[in-house]
C-alpha cells in the first residue's frame, strides 16, 4: 500500500510540475486515463489516484464522462499554492531546496574567494532592490533571485551559472512558497534582509567559511518556513 501511494503521488508531482512549466494551460483538457497511463507507465488506477488527489487539492476539475480540465484561477495566480498543494513523501519544492543547498552553499564560499568589484557592485544593487520592496512583492522577488543569481555567477564557474541559470523558474517556486509568510510577519521581512546583508558582508570581506554557514542557515530558515506553510 505504502509503494502504490508513492507511486501516485510522485505521479501527481510530476503533473505539478506541467503547470509550472507552462506545459498545461489553464482551462486546458488532460489527455484520458488511457494516454496518461501510457505516457508514465503506469496502471489506470495509479492514474485515477494521482488526478483524485489534483481535484483535492484545487488544481483540476473532474466532469463525469467530460475528462479532466486545468482549473483557470489556480495556475495563473497562485503557484506558490500548487507547488506546496500535494503532500508527497518528497515534494518538488523540497528537492528544489536540497539542490539548491548543495549549489549556494558552496558557490557563497567560491564567491567569496573570486567575486570581482563589478560582482559585488551587482550584489548589492540587488540588496538596494531588497529594501524597497517591503510594499512591492515583485520587486522583492527579483531581487532575491537577482541576489542568488548574483552569488552563482562571482564564483565565475561556468558550469555553477548554467546551472543556477536554468534552475531560476525553480528557485522562483522556493521564494514565492514563503513570500507570503515574510511579508506578513514585518519581524521575518527584517530577518531575510538582515541574512542577505550578512551574505553578502561575508562575501565581500572574502570570508568564504562564513559565507558559506550563513548561506547553510538562511536556506535552513526557507525550509523552516515551507514546513509551518504546509502544516
Amino acid at each position: 500500500m505504502a509503494e502504490k501511494k508513492k507511486t501516485y503521488m510522485v505521479l501527481a508531482n510530476k503533473l505539478i510540475e506541467c503547470y509550472l512549466r507552462g506545459n498545461l494551460k489553464p482551462g486546458e483538457r488532460l489527455p484520458s486515463e488511457r494516454e496518461l497511463a501510457g505516457q508514465f507507465n503506469v496502471s489506470r488506477t495509479t492514474i485515477r489516484e494521482a488526478l483524485r488527489t489534483l481535484e483535492l487539492n484545487g488544481l483540476i476539475d473532474i466532469r463525469q464522462g467530460g475528462g479532466s480540465y486545468v482549473k483557470v484561477s489556480e495556475v495563473q495566480s497562485r503557484k506558490q499554492e500548487i507547488i506546496t498543494a500535494v503532500k508527497a513523501e518528497k515534494p518538488l519544492v523540497y528537492e528544489m531546496l536540497e539542490l539548491r543547498r548543495a549549489l549556494e552553499v558552496e558557490s557563497s564560499f567560491l564567491a567569496a574567494k573570486r567575486a570581482t568589484s563589478a560582482d559585488l557592485e551587482k550584489l548589492r544593487i540587488a540588496l538596494h532592490n531588497m529594501t524597497l520592496s517591503k510594499q512591492d512583492p515583485k520587486l522583492g522577488l527579483k531581487a532575491d533571485l537577482d541576489f542568488h543569481i548574483g552569488i552563482a555567477e562571482a564564483t565565475h564557474n561556468s558550469i555553477f551559472i548554467e546551472l543556477i541559470h536554468t534552475l531560476r523558474g525553480h528557485m522562483e517556486d522556493t521564494i514565492k512558497a514563503t513570500q507570503n509568510h515574510r511579508f506578513k510577519d514585518p519581524s521575518r521581512y527584517e530577518d531575510t534582509m538582515e541574512e542577505h546583508k550578512e551574505i553578502y558582508l561575508a562575501i565581500a570581506s572574502g570570508d568564504g567559511d562564513k559565507a558559506k554557514e550563513l548561506m547553510e542557515c538562511h536556506i535552513t530558515k526557507i525550509w523552516a518556513e515551507l514546513v509551518e506553510s504546509m502544516i
